[in-house]
């Protein structure tokens, strides 16, 4: 029948990808060295990015289960290519092989292999649809319990996690130890999900010190005792100034969709304003010498003020 069972075809898609899953895992292995010497990395800063560490073991966890994997899988496909004669000559599916052949048929789908899409559909013509269905569902728990670990989608558990970051930073001689111990209750269960405690403040410039906070009202009045000058209270209070979101200089705003949000005035510094005179007040002339103290005759001709007014320049 035409496009169905083909020994001729099989063998040598066996063969393939027997060669395939090899350099798979080679190409994985290699890189999973590199990440081995990153995680190293992260381990050996200060502080420790552990949180991050902890995320790139898991995907190294989940790359070293699929080598494992292909590694199976790749005898599984040696097996079956010596064993062609007896697949071609049987028309049920041998004992002894079936839960070889409904591994490789439930693990096509997940794994990035392109002969297996070949191999199954082979299977299939040889065995029906049932037999396919059959696999895929692991009816009967036929299918290879290691491969089904392997290839899963669930999430490492937390001690395997650590125990993965403990032993790379013995390989490459990172001294490091876990902030937090892992207790009994958490070995079994997958990793908790980051909290951002391992993420140094202000990463972007190392400027902030290790725990900022907004400055307090203490704060302020510690700093004016000290001696600080108008700019440096200036700017603690208008750092703090956010932190006045109860103050008598608050008030909310309706927002575009309804919610109300609060405006807080801004702490402006005061800067001291010299005296000015008043207008209304008069300019006293001291009187010009040899006129005692008293106040200017009214009949003072234009040479005596003028003399007063040369005495005054001088």
């Amino acid at each position: 029948m035409f496009g169905g069972y083909n020994e001729n075809k099989l063998k040598p898609t066996l063969k393939m990808a027997v060669s395939r899953f090899e350099m798979a895992a080679n190409k994985k292995t290699a890189l999973m060295k590199q990440q081995m010497r990153e995680i190293s990395k992260l381990l050996d800063e200060s502080p420790p990015k552990e949180e991050k560490a902890r995320i790139r073991a898991e995907a190294l966890i989940r790359d070293d289960g699929v080598v494992e994997a292909y590694e199976i899988l790749q005898l599984t496909c040696e097996l079956l290519g010596e064993r062609i004669k007896l697949i071609s000559s049987e028309k049920t599916c041998p004992d002894d092989l079936k839960s070889s052949i409904s591994t490789l048929v439930w693990a096509t789908p997940r794994c990035d292999i392109k002969e297996l899409n070949e191999i199954k559909k082979q299977f299939r013509s040889k065995y029906g649809k049932k037999f396919d269905q059959a696999a895929m569902d692991n009816e009967g728990g036929v299918v290879n319990e290691r491969i089904m670990a392997k290839l899963s989608v669930q999430p490492p558990s937390a001690f395997l996690v650590q125990t993965y970051l403990e032993k790379i930073a013995d390989q490459f001689g990172v001294d490091w130890a876990p902030k937090d111990k892992i207790r009994a209750d958490q070995l079994a269960a997958p990793m908790s999900a980051p909290i951002g405690y391992s993420v140094q403040t202000a990463p972007g410039t190392g400027l902030a010190p290790p725990e900022s906070f907004p400055p307090t009202a203490s704060m302020v009045s510690d700093m004016a005792s000290a001696g600080g000058g108008p700019s440096d209270s200036v700017s603690v209070l208008s750092a703090s100034s956010t932190t006045m979101n109860q103050s008598n200089n608050s008030e909310t705003k309706p927002n575009r969709n309804g919610s109300e949000h609060i405006v807080t005035a801004t702490v402006m510094p005061v800067i001291p304003i010299p005296p000015t005179f008043d207008n209304d007040v008069d300019i006293v002339i001291p009187p010009a010498p040899g006129h005692g103290g008293g106040t200017s005759n009214v009949d003072d001709d234009f040479d005596s003020l003028q003399a007063r007014f040369q005495n005054l320049k001088r």
